[in-house]
């Protein structure tokens, strides 16, 4: 293909003499996706907590609001998160819950922690192939958090404001893995990879096939072309030379009588 650049147009000839070509790409790509994600993938579920932390104890009778210590505590939210991250907590639940058959840097794995801006409500996230098994292991990391915080901060009210069920009324559906998007993922994908080959293709073709091409790349006119045939064509051209051999082998062998 030629260094001259290529029009709108151009671009719109290079897809679609290649267009079975993406499309058989994006098809593909797009059934492994929605295999993988339906059969091979194993589902993985997910379990929350919230947890709400006070360096004061809660007063039956509150005359003032401390807005200086409310704004600590809210600084202090991103501390309790990484320590409920450490094997200060996950070793302990390892050890006191060892039905969970884990260690802490497989709980680390499943665990996420996350806060709302401005609160003092941290919120804990556990991933697992099992609900149930997800609402254990995200109960007994909020249960042994609130026990040990005490010892390892400045810390004197920690409250679980709710605990994950463990049979909910409505079974909760995985969060992984999503088929829309993994499916549209593979579609947007593949579609860049075909087009991508398609012009890589036309870019590494050097060749000229039309009349037009001729023209436009080396500025001379068509004078003349040779067609290619199908064998169709090839055996019917076959025949009519057969016939007329024989037609004139024939005219050789007449004779003039009187």
């Amino acid at each position: 293909m030629s260094a001259q650049e290529l029009d709108l147009r151009d671009y719109f000839q290079i897809i679609r003499k290649r267009l079975w070509m993406i499309i058989s790409i994006v098809i593909v790509v797009c059934l492994l996706a929605g295999v993988y994600s339906l059969f091979i993938k194993k589902p993985v579920y997910e379990a929350s907590t919230k947890i709400i932390v006070n360096q004061t104890p809660t007063q039956a009778v509150a005359t003032q609001i401390d807005l200086n210590q409310i704004n600590t505590n809210i600084q202090l939210i991103n501390t309790y998160k990484e320590i409920i991250k450490t094997p200060a907590i996950l070793d302990v639940v390892a050890n006191e819950y060892p039905q969970f058959n884990t260690t802490a840097e497989e709980l680390l794995k499943k665990v996420n922690v996350s806060s709302v801006n401005n609160t003092q409500v941290m919120t804990l996230v556990v991933r697992d192939n099992s609900y149930e098994r997800a609402a254990e292991i995200v109960n007994a990391i909020s249960l042994v958090f609130k026990q040990e915080i005490p010892s390892l901060f400045s810390v004197e009210n920690v409250s679980i404001l709710n605990e994950a069920k463990l049979n909910p009324d409505v079974e909760p559906g995985p969060v992984e893995p999503n088929v829309v998007m993994n499916l549209a993922i593979a579609f947007i994908v593949s579609l860049m990879i075909g087009l991508g080959i398609a012009f890589l293709l036309e870019y590494l073709d050097d060749t000229i096939k039309t009349e037009a091409d001729i023209e436009k790349y080396l500025g001379l006119p068509t004078i003349a072309m040779i067609t290619r045939l199908g064998q169709e064509e090839t055996k019917h051209t076959e025949t009519q030379s057969q016939t007329l051999n024989r037609k004139a082998g024939e005219l050789e062998h007449v004779t003039a009588t009187k």
